[in-house]
């Protein structure tokens, strides 16, 4: 399979449309184009020519849903990132991580699988072989999260936290998982480089879903059903930049399922190309040149890679 996070120039015009709401609590509309990776679809909806990051967050891609015919799956072999952290979430399916660091982790649905870039690092992303064995669904998010200036070369990571882990409210027809971040009085094990949110929410028909203004830019993300707001009606695959300072309430019209993320704005644009994020062009050269070269750490057990694009 080709890889699921493929380059993505600065403009990324061909990402999504997206235009201004009426609604007064929502800045834009964003509306990504469904993209057909022989098999598997791929919604892109960060960056979008409106809007490249919504707090830390510069790149948003809804996988599936898919259901791979026994012996088959997604092989994304060996690539680099710099300057990002990775974070894979899942609603159905499995996915095998492995990296430079010699991290091997199956991602299973309501984990989160949180990965360092900063300075370099390096991964693929599998379906294992057992699962392969029979039909295997796979439904998610993979989001990229920009890094501070300060952190931008850390020295890369991966933590990896279980369901069970994360905190979660059930009530009213609603359960909330927190993802990353604070919300609701709750913060989440994972680490962050700045103040951010991710939750997950899947909402009964007729549930309500109070948001709060405690971050700067929000957005909420529809991955399933239907859901209303003041009055207007946003269908699956839509995804919905706030206005700074509103509270709202989401009420959900059918089943929904709907991921709410943003934070404090970024500290300055990011350039963007292929998997390599950083303030700086000259860094993303460089980049480009260690990953020609080979000077990245390879995967241990693996020998394939992606090569660079031309």
């Amino acid at each position: 399979m080709t890889q699921f996070n493929v380059r993505v120039d600065a403009s990324a015009s061909e990402a999504a449309d997206a235009h201004d709401s009426p609604n007064p609590a929502i800045e834009t509309i964003i509306v990504p184009r469904s993209r057909d990776l022989g098999g598997f679809s791929v919604r892109r909806a960060l960056p979008s020519a409106q809007r490249q990051m919504v707090g830390p967050f510069i790149f948003w891609d809804q996988m599936g849903p898919a259901v791979f015919k026994a012996g088959t799956g997604i092989d994304v072999r060996p690539h680099p990132h710099i300057g990002l952290a990775t974070l894979t979430y899942l609603f159905e399916g499995q996915i095998l991580h492995r990296d430079s660091l010699g991290s091997i982790q199956a991602i299973d649905p309501g984990e989160v699988n949180w990965m360092t870039a900063g300075r370099g690092i390096v991964h693929s992303e599998r379906t294992a072989p057992e699962v392969r064995l029979s039909e295997a669904p796979l439904f998610g998010i993979q989001s990229w999260i920009a890094l501070p200036e300060k952190h931008e070369e850390t020295d890369p990571g991966f933590a990896h936290h279980r369901a069970e882990a994360l905190p979660t409210i059930e009530a009213e027809g609603k359960r909330v998982r927190l993802v990353a971040g604070s919300m609701y009085g709750m913060t989440a094990p994972t680490r962050t480089y700045s103040d951010m949110v991710y939750a997950d929410a899947a909402l009964a028909p007729g549930a309500k879903l109070p948001i709060p203004a405690e971050h700067v830019e929000r957005a909420i993300y529809v991955a399933q059903g239907v859901i209303d707001i003041a009055g207007d009606r946003f269908e699956a695959g839509r995804l919905l930049v706030l206005r700074t300072g509103d509270e709202l309430t989401v009420t959900a019209e059918t089943a929904a399922r709907l991921l709410f993320f943003g934070g404090e704005p970024m500290d300055g644009p990011r350039h963007l190309w292929w998997n390599f994020v950083s303030r700086s062009k000259d860094r993303i050269e460089q980049a480009k040149a260690d990953w020609r070269a080979g000077k990245f750490d390879g995967v241990p057990g693996e020998t394939e890679f992606i090569p660079l694009p031309t």
